[in-house]
């Protein structure tokens, strides 16, 4: 997470404290439609999909009522396919400080007037998809000219001075290579840089899970993202992150996953999920029996995921790392 307040960064403080102790998610991500301009290779979304059965805009507020989370991610599929996605953002938020808002999205749809319309609506990050630093993102992604639309619209707006778009690169074996040119790239286009890790369980595709060998070279790249960071937080994945995330890939697994409890996914449909790559479904009246009794028999170990690494850790640990390294306590 990037910038809020005091107020806010207070805010969350409490409500995630709440939420802690309630079983209430900490995180909540709505993946707010199926469909996708893409077909990437690490995906098991792609192209269009069935949008019949889509919530509305206005029910996202019963669920933002009923689950009450810190932060909200709003995905998809391909969010901004959505037209309505600004009406979506504006009843997550409904005109309050919290949630923090976080949309990851590819960015192909992205243009500077739906910019300004999803802050306004209350998005306080954008999260754009980067696998490769040049047009090798095009093979990838399924899309050609994605990268160069890239090149032309993320500096274009991260020149408005707002601070809060985020390159998210997921690793994986093919651009293990390209971590820190992935960094010099959001270092040249005046934004910031997450990373996070391929998980074959989503496509079953394991190929893509990096080497021995290049989980040296993955070490050499971390050592060197550590040296780089400095009191702007543009490296957005804390120093354990990285850490654990290396061992994830060491291991082929991570225990302890806190899914349905500390973060869900909510459908496109309306139906809960613990996570995107577990199938079980909830309705929003089984959000206490997700939480009660999926983590106690969650046997999952193959992902670490970008909302797992950042959850799970102790209480006092996510506080330090995910507010106040990214939250500023300046007044708004």
């Amino acid at each position: 997470m990037r910038k809020a307040s005091l107020l806010t960064s207070l805010r969350v403080i409490a409500r995630g404290s709440r939420n802690w102790i309630s079983a209430k998610p900490i995180v909540v991500s709505f993946e707010v439609t199926d469909s996708c301009t893409c077909y990437c290779r690490h995906c098991d979304h792609g192209g269009p999909a069935d949008e019949s059965k889509n919530l509305k805009p206005a029910d996202y507020r019963r669920y933002m009522e009923a689950l009450n989370p810190c932060v909200v991610q709003i995905s998809g599929g391909e969010p901004l396919m959505r037209e309505d996605v600004v009406e979506i953002v504006r009843n997550v938020k409904n005109g309050g400080s919290i949630p923090y808002i976080i949309m990851v999205s590819n960015w192909s749809h992205m243009t500077k007037e739906k910019y300004l319309q999803l802050r306004e609506a209350g998005v306080d990050q954008f999260n754009v998809s980067l696998d490769f630093p040049d047009n090798r993102h095009d093979s990838f992604r399924g899309l050609p000219g994605l990268y160069d639309r890239l090149c032309e619209v993320v500096p274009e707006l991260a020149k408005l001075g707002h601070d809060d778009i985020v390159l998210n690169c997921c690793i994986h074996s093919e651009n293990v290579p390209e971590i820190n040119r992935l960094a010099d790239k959001a270092k040249e286009w005046g934004v910031n840089i997450c990373y996070s890790a391929y998980s074959a369980r989503r496509t079953g595709c394991k190929e893509l899970s990096p080497t021995a060998e290049q989980l040296v070279q993955l070490h050499e790249h971390f050592e060197k993202v550590n040296t780089r960071r400095d009191e702007t937080n543009w490296i957005v994945s804390a120093p354990t992150t990285l850490t654990e995330t290396k061992k994830f890939f060491e291991e082929g697994k991570m225990t302890g996953c806190q899914a349905g409890h500390r973060f869900l996914v909510v459908l496109a449909n309306g139906m809960l999920q613990p996570c995107s790559m577990v199938f079980e479904k909830f309705t929003l009246e089984e959000q206490q029996k997700l939480a009660r009794e999926f983590p106690s028999r969650n046997s999952c170990d193959e992902c670490y995921v970008a909302i797992r690494s950042n959850l799970d850790k102790s209480f006092p640990q996510i506080l330090r790392e995910n507010v106040s390294r990214y939250f500023s306590a300046k007044a708004t």
